[in-house]
């Protein structure tokens, strides 16, 4: 596989899933009965960025699950493409599929992580976390 195939699969991952970075997600904090409620502002910015740093970001994530997406989809896609007499079209096709679904898998697991990440910590400060 050549490669500018396996370049734009993980450029094309990156784009698709990576510059989404966590949508402006924050978690719902009800500040009802909150003793720490004045400190919300603060502890909002301050557990995003812990969040951000526990998720290993998306942009990074994601990066990391197209290439190995990209490389285990050009291996099976050269299995299947050898018995269809070309390797090299099975694989540049597996690579493109293979790096698209693993770059979005592992971009949404960080997200997830982030979203858990960002929850927990407001509520270790002392905040009740609606969501």
């Amino acid at each position: 596989m050549k490669k500018s195939s396996l370049s734009m699969v993980v450029i094309g991952s990156i784009l698709l899933t990576g510059c989404y970075s966590y949508g402006g997600w924050q978690p719902t904090v009800d500040p009802y009965n909150d003793p720490n409620a004045y400190r919300i502002n603060q502890d909002t910015a301050e557990c995003k960025q812990l969040a951000q740093q526990a998720s290993g970001g998306t942009t990074k994530e994601t990066a990391i699950g197209a290439g190995t997406g990209a490389l285990i989809g050009a291996a099976g896609g050269a299995i299947v493409g050898a018995f269809a007499g070309n390797p090299g079209t099975g694989a540049a096709i597996g690579a493109a599929a293979g790096g698209f679904g693993g770059g979005a898998k592992q971009g949404f697991s960080s997200e997830d992580e982030f979203k858990r990440s960002y929850s927990n910590c407001m509520r270790n400060r002392g905040h009740r976390v609606v969501n």
